[in-house]
């Protein structure tokens, strides 16, 4: 790689971080170059990148995951006095009962320790989550449908 190279892959690093794209694949010719951040908290700017790789030009494929949530929301819960309900398993997050019903709680929601919030499908089973705190529901963290990790936050809630 020539010094120029160097340079655009370093710029193109620091783009992924700052945009906390979890993996990264590009080729060029026969030069091909794979990245995985383990420490990106939110899912990648799909257009933002597009953007970058369009003003960077040449045969380009990208492909990015997202990675799990749970870093991004703890700040958020230090600074602002909100307490995460965070997912006690791995699996499947789900925010109604089945599909097309009504979600088991919404935004703005008032919830009561005890209340269900959500299901976590593991292992083909059903788990409902129950808040840990008392308080207004604030956020959505986790996306319906979408896989969690043992210890992510699912909701945000604003304490009584």
């Amino acid at each position: 790689m020539n010094p120029n190279d160097l340079k655009e892959l370093s710029e193109l690093i620091d783009f992924l971080k700052a945009n906390k794209i979890a993996e990264f694949n590009v080729e060029r010719g026969d030069l091909k170059i794979g990245l995985k951040f383990e420490s990106a908290a939110s899912a990648p700017d799909m257009a933002q990148l597009g953007r970058l790789l369009a003003a960077q030009g040449g045969g380009v494929a990208a492909q990015a995951a997202p990675a799990p949530v749970a870093a991004a929301a703890a700040p958020v819960a230090e600074e602002s006095g909100l307490k995460p309900v965070k997912s006690p398993i791995v699996g499947t997050f789900y925010e109604a009962a089945s599909p097309g019903a009504p979600p088991f709680v919404k935004v703005g929601d008032h919830v009561e320790v005890g209340t269900v919030l959500c299901i976590v499908e593991a292992m083909k089973l059903m788990n409902e989550i129950e808040s840990d705190v008392a308080g207004e529901i604030v956020q959505l963290v986790a996306t319906n449908g979408g896989p969690v990790e043992f210890g992510q936050p699912l909701y945000m809630v604003k304490p009584k």
